[in-house]
């Protein structure tokens, strides 16, 4: 019968297991010296070597000839616990036996005494899925088991375990398993089994399983099926993601701002049966290197790129400042966790791309600032009317003549005058004021106390105060008045506004939203409390 790679091979002693020595060194020397705990925690992600070093567990404690705190596998013992036949290791799956009842009839059996072992030895899967009633249950006997008995709690979401329980286990956390360890022993399983396995397809299936060895020995298993060579596009295409070329050609895209060359790249993967997903995360751990490259460039063991695909990813960090990769990495993070639940994750997906080639980079930000800069220095010394234009063209609004005279410059310094417009006061205001209140009140508060000159078609309101100024440039007050003007005079006019600076603009807004509402009241127009400013 046909027996999948990761059972068959499974580690059977502690030297067997890869990349977690604080472990193995630790429960090797209990053994050896017969200090064992009654109760171990085990934590850590799928795949790290948890369930295995259980059983290796199991077995050394109630091996007959152990050696050096390692099982002998030699020993009727070792071979029945190898087998699955030693009534005397009990594998529970708390998934599917979590309840009150389970445990009961885990605590009366717990009471009798080994049948051919030393200890009898209860491992628990997945622990963290037991009810609160069951773990109320388990507690006693964890605390005072019988002398020859041991409880071995296996878990990945350790923070789910109460602390009562936790409190009385040794617990040991399991790491990921580095991708160099899995590499040695994707290549060590290859030889033995007559795989053609290369080293770059062994390390890009190190760098899928994500630090998990079963996984890495499952996906293996795939590629064996899918193909007599595996090499990295063997292992791309039975995976389901997509090659090396394609993360390097789209993150170039990205760099180069052509949105049309990634959606057609996202395009043709997803022909291909691409996951998108999967796409998205490989894109993360693209952008993750180059953001490596750029922060420590003389560290690159840290990054989790093929050494050949070095210089490839160094011309793409060339391309980018560190802004703009940290800038683009947030959108990608952001479409990763929405893309388990969109309703289209392709769609999803080339809305994350199309972001990505439209962030500005920093070099154009700073450009667009300085040329803001230089307006605003320029708009400083233009003239007042070129500053504030009238609000219903773009013409500067003439200016009113004031009672003072300016100082007459000297005969040199005197310029040509332009001829200007001669305004009149308009003789028909307070009617359209009278107007105005019915169609729009609260303009028509605003407008109290001013004044109107006209020039042909052209109106210029001058205002007591300029901050009520900001009231007449809203499209709806703009309109209104002039309607109002139509109706009483026949002439649309084209309006302007400005302030005469009798009354300085407040400091306090809120004074000034008062008066506003103390002259519309005096008009008769019922007024609403609003808010009152920041």
């Amino acid at each position: 019968m046909y027996t999948a790679l990761y059972r068959k091979w499974r580690p059977m002693t502690f030297d067997d297991v890869v990349s977690q020595p604080h472990i193995t060194a630790a429960l090797k020397r209990q053994v050896a010296e017969g200090k064992t705990a009654h109760a171990y925690l085990f934590t850590g992600s799928r795949g790290t070597g948890k369930t295995t070093c259980s059983r290796i567990l199991a077995k050394a404690v109630n091996c007959l000839h152990p050696i050096d705190g390692k099982p002998c596998l030699e020993c009727e013992i070792c071979k029945a616990a190898d087998a699955g036949t030693l009534p005397d290791i009990i594998e529970i799956d708390a998934a599917s036996n979590n309840g009150v009842n389970d445990i009961r009839d885990l605590r009366e059996s717990a009471l009798y005494t080994p049948e051919r072992c030393r200890y009898k030895v209860y491992i628990i899967d997945e622990v963290h899925m037991i009810s609160v009633g069951a773990f109320n249950a388990l507690l006693k006997i964890m605390e005072e088991p019988p002398e020859h008995v041991k409880f071995i709690l296996a878990t990945t979401e350790a923070h789910k375990v109460p602390p009562t329980i936790v409190s009385r286990c040794q617990r040991f956390d399991f790491r990921r398993i580095r991708e160099e360890d899995i590499v040695d022993r994707l290549m060590y399983i290859a030889g033995e089994e007559k795989f053609d396995l290369t080293p770059e397809a062994a390390a890009l299936i190190a760098r899928l399983s994500d630090g998990a060895m079963r996984d890495a020995l499952s996906l293996l298993e795939q590629c064996v099926a899918f193909s007599e060579h595996i090499d990295p596009e063997c292992v791309s295409n039975a995976a389901g993601v997509a090659g090396r070329d394609y993360i390097f050609n789209m993150l170039d895209y990205s760099a180069s701002s052509d949105a049309a060359g990634a959606i057609t790249l996202a395009d043709e993967l997803y022909s291909k049966s691409k996951d998108m997903s999967r796409l998205c995360d490989e894109l993360i751990t693209g952008l993750r290197d180059v953001m490596l490259l750029k922060t420590v460039p003389n560290k690159p063991e840290l990054l989790r790129c093929l050494p050949g695909e070095l210089e490839r990813l160094e011309k793409i960090a060339s391309k980018l400042s560190l802004g703009d990769v940290l800038s683009r990495l947030e959108i990608l993070q952001r479409c990763a966790e929405v893309l388990p639940r969109a309703v289209s994750k392709r769609t999803e997906l080339e809305m994350a791309l199309v972001r990505l080639c439209s962030v500005k980079s920093e070099g154009d930000i700073s450009s667009l600032e300085k040329r803001v800069s230089e307006l605003e220095r320029l708009m400083e010394g233009a003239p007042a009317a070129v500053r504030e234009r009238p609000i219903s063209e773009p013409a500067p609004a003439p200016a009113i003549k004031k009672e003072t005279k300016p100082e007459p410059l000297p005969e040199s310094k005197k310029e040509p005058e332009a001829p200007k417009e001669q305004f009149e006061r308009c003789a028909k205001w307070d009617e359209i004021l009278d107007l105005l209140t019915k169609k729009n009140p609260g303009c028509a508060g605003a407008l109290q106390g001013s004044s109107a000159y006209v020039s042909g078609d052209r109106m210029m309101i001058v205002m007591p105060n300029r901050f009520f100024l900001s009231l007449l440039k809203a499209p709806d007050n703009s309109k209104s008045l002039q309607e109002a003007a139509l109706e009483v005079t026949g002439i649309k006019y084209r309006i302007g506004a400005k302030s005469d600076n009798s009354e300085p603009m407040p400091e306090d807004k809120n004074a000034a939203l008062d008066e506003l509402i103390e002259k519309a009241k005096a008009a008769g127009v019922p007024v609403e409390t609003r808010d009152r400013l920041d």
